[in-house]
């Protein structure tokens, strides 16, 4: 296959090619969360206990699908320096190690939970009726877990020669085709719990499967090196390590929250998810960060990677201050719609000053993190979660706990995670030690 004029990198910086690349790339953040959405309306109509054994059940998935984002972040700024470099068969190529690698984590977690998903489920539920129900929709919906990874990894190494259109129509697809699916399954032939799952095996192998034909229509050799998938699993490593430390601290955020009611912890809810879904649409600038990063460096100009790097932090800037004053507009009515009770509206309006005054600070830090996993420099990305995390976060909640500071304790231990890790990236761009030029860094 012929292999595609690249553009220069200095050009790739325009504000319209990283939308170009943004864009279609938010739609396919989005796709899963909202099928989940569909999924959870449907069985939610089957009665309590089936939603609470989705809910069990689900969030082992989501951890699977976890996984499968970290593949998909590590693969990208690997692809994208090749693809910089003028070497398309090589980017490729790396796409070829990453499914593999993602293929066989799949199989691996599909065969774990026909043995592992009782005791999981116990475990997360304990013993009785949500827990069996979670475990025979866990165990079939599992069966999805190598087409899931397959297509993030696939999302990955697209991303990397900077094609985010078929990526598009390969999740789009199959989670619209499950979403019909689904009702039919789960009423009408009366499968119930388990048609659900079923809808979502389909779109997870049918999505799997797309991803892996575009692989092999490339015209590169299909065969596994094991040397290249241990280097991906090391940067893979890193940030797992990285996300790891994330999930821990906004589960000691939850807990904190809980001590101090029920009010307390639903207005935290609140605020959490608004932070997830404005997080939800910066990822999107990230992706397009990382691509055009790992270009720029394999093309061998540092030059037009750090410029890239101030237009997107700039970029992100801006979508944060936009999704600021919007939040700040919406506080009299947005905790409203969540919930009717006053006790949660005015614990929410505790939160509500910190998380108007995140987005900005949010923006510039979700841009940054984009452009250093674009050029690879994840070790540095994993120090600083951790110092951040650690050293930051969740001594700060703690302190809010033992010093009785409520829900705004919480939040100002949140806002100082987020202006270290600030700190150190605009400190890290500054130095220019991320920028390292090559096809390989």
């Amino acid at each position: 296959m012929s292999q595609p004029a690249l553009a220069p990198p200095s050009a790739v910086a325009t504000p319209r090619r990283i939308a170009a690349l943004a864009l279609p790339a938010l739609v396919v953040l989005a796709a899963e969360p909202l099928y989940v959405l569909v999924d959870t309306v449907v069985v939610g109509h089957l009665g309590r206990l089936p939603l609470a054994a989705l809910a069990v059940a689900g969030t082992v998935m989501t951890l699977i699908a976890w996984l499968g984002s970290v593949l998909a972040y590590g693969i990208t700024g690997r692809a994208a320096r090749r693809f910089g470099s003028g070497d398309r068969a090589a980017a490729v190529a790396e796409g070829v190690q990453a499914s593999w690698l993602a293929f066989g984590v799949g199989v691996l977690a599909a065969l774990g939970m026909q043995l592992g998903a009782g005791p999981l489920t116990d475990a997360l539920a304990g013993a009785g009726e949500v827990a069996e129900a979670a475990e025979r929709w866990l165990r079939v919906a599992v069966l999805g877990a190598p087409g899931l990874l397959l297509a993030a990894a696939g999302n990955g190494w697209l991303r990397g020669v900077q094609d985010t259109r078929r990526p598009l129509w390969f999740v789009l697809g199959p989670n619209l085709l499950s979403a019909l699916l689904c009702p039919l399954l789960v009423y009408p032939l009366g499968w119930g719990l388990t048609g659900s799952a079923v809808a979502n095996v389909t779109a997870q192998t049918l999505s799997g499967a797309l991803f892996a034909a575009a692989l092999a229509n490339e015209r590169v050799s299909l065969r596994p090196r094991p040397r290249v998938i241990r280097q991906q699993l090391v940067l893979s490593r890193d940030l797992l390590v990285r996300g790891v430390a994330f999930q821990a601290s906004f589960l000691s955020a939850t807990a904190v929250a809980a001590r101090f009611g029920a009010a307390a912890v639903g207005a935290h809810q609140i605020a959490v998810q608004l932070w997830f879904f404005t997080a939800l649409v910066l990822d999107a600038l990230a992706i397009a960060a990382q691509a055009l990063i790992g270009a720029a460096l394999g093309a061998g100009d540092a030059a037009a990677a750090r410029a890239l790097a101030r237009r997107v932090a700039l970029l992100g800037a801006g979508c944060g201050v936009a999704f600021a004053v919007v939040i700040a507009a919406g506080a009299g009515v947005v905790p409203g719609l969540f919930s009717p009770d006053e006790q949660v509206r005015q614990q929410a309006m505790v939160a509500w000053p910190w998380l108007v005054a995140l987005q900005p600070i949010g923006g510039v830090v979700f841009a940054l993190d984009g452009v250093l996993i674009g050029a690879g420099d994840v070790r540095y990305l994993r120090n600083l979660t951790l110092v951040a995390a650690f050293g930051g976060f969740l001594p700060a909640i703690w302190l809010a706990y033992a010093f009785d500071l409520g829900l705004g304790g919480i939040w100002a231990g949140l806002t100082l995670f987020v202006l270290l890790r600030l700190a150190a990236l605009l400190l890290r761009l500054r130095s220019g030690g991320w920028a390292v030029v090559g096809a390989v860094r």
